[in-house]
């Protein structure tokens, strides 16, 4: 099994679109072989001390994947595509950690 943490940093005023968008692959992608976990998680604004301030434009996608084929399978899916290009005005920066259990 792989991990893998998707932050996607999106322009001022466009997590509620971009969600909106994104909820809609969710159950497509939920679907593909080797998908064990894939779901949109945001800053929880917290008393912890060692906790940043929350990011408030910041998408953060939590996924489990069986293995590696299994996830570059999913980068290239149709509806992945599809999606990318509905969201790409939407969005700053994306950054991928891809993590294995040690």
């Amino acid at each position: 099994m792989i991990h893998v943490i998707a932050t996607i940093q999106l322009k001022p005023d466009t997590v509620d679109s971009f969600l909106a968008e994104f909820r809609q692959i969710v159950p497509l992608v939920l679907t593909e072989q080797g998908c064990l976990a894939y779901g949109p998680t945001m800053d929880l604004e917290t008393n912890i001390p060692a906790q940043p301030d929350a990011r408030l434009s910041t998408v953060v996608i939590m996924e489990q994947w069986q293995d590696l084929d299994s996830l570059e399978s999913h980068l290239i899916a149709p509806h992945m595509l599809t999606y990318r290009q509905k969201v790409k005005d939407y969005i700053e920066s994306v950054q991928l950690q891809v993590l294995k259990p040690v």
